[in-house]
């Protein structure tokens, strides 16, 4: 092409090239740099490459991998090849030059400047498309495996009565398929645009036609592609009316159709995709009629159709068909929500009974009998003490509890026992000295668990240890107690190699060890430690004399982690806890298989179902995918891992999951069978929380089964606040054993309390059996108050425990000096046809900042008392064992304050002793000292003992009048 621009050019400068030794560095340099670069890369593949073979799941990340690649080259090639075809073609079907234009002559120069480099740009501009699109198509790994090796539901929509399986893996991959497709049609238009006009194909201010046959037709070609896609998408849309959320003003999040979709939005997509075929037919004609006319014609007339029949139309449908008579027009639609929405969340076996919340019963030895059999009344709350087992059994600084213990069943003479259970785990805060030796080399690991029964408290209002001190002993036997992965173990340590690690300390000074496992990942050899280096930036490692011979690398130590990296597609519950299984300790963990596209499947968002009050304030029980909205959830595997040796196991559990047989197609061998669960493990696997928080929030609204009320929206409940904090937040499910009405034993069960929709009475009961031992667990059961009659909710429980004058005056003098109250979980427990309330309350007293139990309130049938005892409050409301009335609260301090006086010498002495003792017990109070005071209580109510023993005998002269020993009470009022 001649160069018709120019003019006259200046002298030329000869500018000096750098001598042959600048140009060898700098070359050394460019490859050095290439090189590290290179290495960066490689560092990140290779050290995934490692721990995935040290935990024995390299397939899982071989398969992933090669998916990946897989689909970034062929989606990669594919998008590079329609773009670049179609830049090529254009280019080839440019015109001859001729005369030229002035709009001609301004494009002259970029022809000229391409002209030399357009094989480069070409390339250039391909590979660019070609790799975002491949990066794209990577990112779609789950959503092919899961196509590929798709497993029927054996299931089908009420709609158009194809099985599950099309709307959950088909679905989604026909669309990523159609987005590509529009991608692909959109750049090839787009460049071959633009390449027609640079080359003259194209024209917009010269004279004559504005464009050649050949571009016309090359274009039309592509926007009929383009059409003819957007007649897939409205026949796709067909489908995805099924799996569509929308905003139902009777019931709120709405998924499926409803009357105005299946009466107007169907037909019209219907009618649309007919008129896009007929449309993308005209631009295809224009190949031999070489005009726009018609397929513009067709392109308006569709996007018209597209305004008056997908918009105007459907609109006058809502208007005057539907609004008028919306419960007989939606409620056939209901029914199908109602029913597959109670199947995808595993909520349709919910059995729901008319419970009276009043006892009829006027028998008050047996209501006694009976609430010592209707469950072991968890008195040790997990979220709550977690402060005194860390005061009392920390032991060192370097370790910690989780701020959430953990509640477990452990065998004791034959007979469960709730135990509340935590690990005493490395708190890398707590070491004497931070440096890398010591985070990374010597502190590596935690020491032994710690349990105490969950219905028990001592005198002192302490736990009941039944595991405790360090070594840990009691009564969990014997077992590895070194842990090396647990819940706040986030860093990485090197292990095993000549650094030895602090073990733990006792009376004879402090033990050292060596890691004798075979976790982590080995450091001998030189290109591993550079790759973790450089993967960790710590250069340390690549020359630390503290790693040789056997050192080995042990990193995502969490087990939420771990599970998370093994098996990338399930979701992690919130809470991962701790059990002593065959001599170790087993981490058990929760995970769910889920999916979007349940058609008729109402949606629920994870991160907002599973939040409250305990995620609220310390953040620990959250579904790690917060934003994550599913309409399908199985608890289908569980999982483990050892405290010691890291090593991950997946079990299946839900063994009729569709979803999870799908994954086990994709990953074959990494979920071992359900059969294989020791019987150790099983008897300490448990119905999740997060779940069962799901399907509380789920059964708020789901729990009826017509669907004229629930459109009428009169049965909807709500989960009430915590009434035992502030935040504002729901309160958390509780796991308590208990029996249920009709049933002969208790069961270990998760139990909740629901309330009306802007009320705080209550509306239901709910508890599912959390035994996976038994043929019930699963079971999820609701227990519905009347609704002509007022049954006191939590809230309200807790107002009335606060409002009762003589337990507001006895809480406020826990409160005197620096104590503070703490109130523990309030559980309800079905007792006779009423509603049993236990709420214990906790003090931290003094300069010992954790909590202890104190008091016991309890609540049933109007009765409240507030005692230091569990049996004692039961005895007041039921009267039993001659319970009297609340004592008058004490003037000061804590504890009662004994009578001034007595005519009886004997009992003036015991008076006298009495009042020592509750002096001494005041100035234990203003110490701190818990021990000293717990003593004086233990005096003071030998010496009222005493008193009321003497009084009843009279004494010549004396009176013999009993009116001292009721005015005595019954007891120290802080006593545990």
């Amino acid at each position: 092409m001649p160069d018709r621009g120019g003019g006259p050019t200046g002298p030329r400068i000869r500018v000096g090239r750098p001598s042959r030794r600048v140009r060898t560095l700098l070359m050394t340099l460019g490859v050095l740099a290439v090189l590290a670069m290179a290495f960066v890369m490689f560092a990140g593949f290779w050290t995934d490459w490692l721990w995935y073979r040290s935990v024995n799941y390299s397939s899982v990340f071989t398969t992933t991998l090669w998916t990946k690649i897989g689909l970034f080259f062929v989606f990669g090639l594919l998008m590079a090849t329609a773009v670049g075809v179609n830049i090529w073609l254009a280019h080839r079907l440019r015109p001859p030059l001729s005369a030229m234009s002035m709009e001609q002559q301004s494009l002259d120069r970029y022809r000229m400047g391409v002209a030399p480099y357009k094989t480069w740009i070409l390339l250039g501009i391909t590979s660019l498309v070609g790799l975002i699109a491949g990066a794209s198509a990577a990112g779609q790994w789950r959503t092919w495996l899961m196509w590929v090796n798709g497993v029927p539901f054996n299931q089908k929509d009420p709609q158009f009565h194809l099985d599950v399986s099309f709307y959950a893996f088909d679905l989604p991959w026909y669309r990523f398929l159609l987005g590509f497709g529009f991608a692909a049609a959109i750049l090839s238009v787009i460049a071959a645009a633009l390449t027609h006009y640079l080359y003259g194909g194209l024209r917009i201010t010269s004279p004559g036609a504005r464009a050649t046959a050949a571009a016309t037709g090359h274009l039309s070609v592509l926007l009929g592609i383009f059409v003819a896609l957007k007649a897939v998408a409205y026949w796709l849309d067909r489908y995805g009316l099924a799996v569509k959320s929308s905003d139902f003003k009777a019931t709120g999040n709405w998924t499926g159709l409803r009357y105005v979709d299946a009466n107007a939005y169907l037909p019209a997509k219907t009618i649309l995709f007919c008129i896009a075929v007929i449309c993308a037919l005209l631009f295809f004609a224009t190949l031999w009629r070489r005009t726009w006319q018609l397929p513009v014609i067709g392109f308006g007339l569709m996007v018209l159709s597209a305004i008056l029949i997908g918009g105007l139309y459907p609109a006058i449908v809502q208007k005057f068909q539907v609004q008028p008579n919306e419960q007989a027009k939606e409620a056939p639609y209901v029914e199908k929500n109602l029913k597959a929405t109670r199947d995808a969340y595993g909520i349709n076996g919910t059995q729901v009974t008319e419970y009276p919340g009043t006892s009829t019963t006027t028998d008050k030895t047996k209501l006694r009998d009976d609430a010592d059999g209707a469950a072991s009344i968890r008195l040790l709350d997990p979220n709550v003490v977690s402060p005194t087992f860390q005061q009392l059994q920390q032991v060192r600084n370097y370790y910690a509890f989780p701020s959430n213990l953990d509640v477990d069943r452990y065998t004791k003479d034959g007979k469960d026992q709730d135990t509340v259970i935590g690990l005493r785990e490395l708190n890398l805060q707590g070491i004497p000295k931070n440096n890398w030796i010591n985070d990374h080399f010597r502190y590596t690991h935690g020491f032994g668990a710690v349990a105490a029964k969950g219905t028990n408290a001592d005198a002192e209002g302490r736990p009941e240890f039944t595991e405790y001190d360090l070594p840990s002993k009691g009564e969990l036997g014997d077992y590895e107690q070194r842990i090396y992965y647990g819940e706040k173990t986030s860093q990485y340590s090197i292990v095993g190699g000549p650094q030895k690690e602090i073990d733990y300390s006792d009376d004879t000074g402090e033990k050292t060890t060596s890691y004798k496992g075979k976790s982590g990942v080995n450091l001998s050899n030189p290109v591993n430690r550079a790759a973790y280096a450089v993967a960790l930036s710590e250069p340390q490692i690549l020359y630390s004399g503290a790693i040789g011979e056997g050192s080995r690398i042990l990193y995502n130590r969490t087990p939420k982690e771990r599970v998370e990296a093994v098996a990338p597609w399930l979701t992690i519950d919130g809470d991962a806890y701790p059990a002593i299984v065959d001599g170790k300790i087993e981490w058990i963990v929760d995970a769910y298989t889920t999916t979007n596209g349940y058609p008729y499947a109402s949606r629920t968002t994870l991160g907002d179902t599973t939040a409250d009050s305990l995620t609220a304030a310390n953040n620990q029980r959250a579904v790690v995918a917060q934003q994550n909205q599913v309409n399908y959830i199985r608890n289908s595997v569980k999982a483990t891992v050892d405290a010691y040796t890291g090593k991950v196991t997946l079990y299946e559990w839900d063994t009729k999951d569709p979803v999870l047989k799908t994954w086990k197609k994709a990953f074959p061998g990494t979920v071992k069978a359900k059969g294989d669960i020791p019987q150790a493990l099983m008897d300490h696997l448990r119905y999740p929380q997060d779940l069962f928080k799901v399907q509380r929030e789920l059964l708020t609204r789901y729990h009826v089964k017509d669907a004229e009320t629930f459109l009428s929206g009169s049965e909807v409940w709500q989960v009430p606040d915590d009434p035992t904090n502030k935040s504002g937040n729901a309160v958390p499910p509780y796991y308590l054993s208990m029996k249920l009405p009709g049933e002969k034993a208790q069961e270990f069960s998760l139990t909740t309390t629901l309330t009306p929709n802007g009320r705080d009475n209550l509306s239901a009961f709910m508890s599912v059996n959390a035994e996976a031992n038994t043929s019930e667990y699963g079971k999820i059961s609701i227990l519905k108050l009347p609704t002509g009659r007022t049954v006191d909710g939590p809230k309200r429980v807790q107002s009335q425990f606060n409002s009762e004058p003589s337990i507001a005056e006895s809480i406020r003098l826990l409160r005197g000096g620096d104590s503070e109250v703490e109130y523990g979980n309030l559980l309800t427990v079905p007792l006779d046809g009423g509603l049993l309330y236990v709420e214990p309350v906790y003090v931290r007293g003094g300069g010992l900042k954790y909590p202890l139990l104190r008091k016991v309130l309890v609540t049933y049938g109007g009765a409240t008392a507030f005692e230091d005892t569990l049996d004692q409050a039961l005895n007041k409301i039921f009267g039993a064992d001659g319970a009297t009335e609340e004592p008058p609260p004490p003037d000061e301090g804590e504890g009662t304050k004994p009578p001034p006086t007595s005519d009886n010498p004997t009992v003036q002495a015991a008076l006298d002793d009495a009042q020592k003792a509750f002096d001494q017990g005041q100035e234990a109070l203003k110490k701190g000292d818990w021990e000293a005071y717990g003593k004086a209580q233990k005096d003071l109510e030998d010496a009222l003992k005493r008193a009321e023993d003497a009084q009843a005998t009279p004494t010549p002269g004396g009176s013999g009048d009993g009116d001292n020993s009721e005015e005595s009470g019954g007891g120290s009022a802080g006593s545990g």
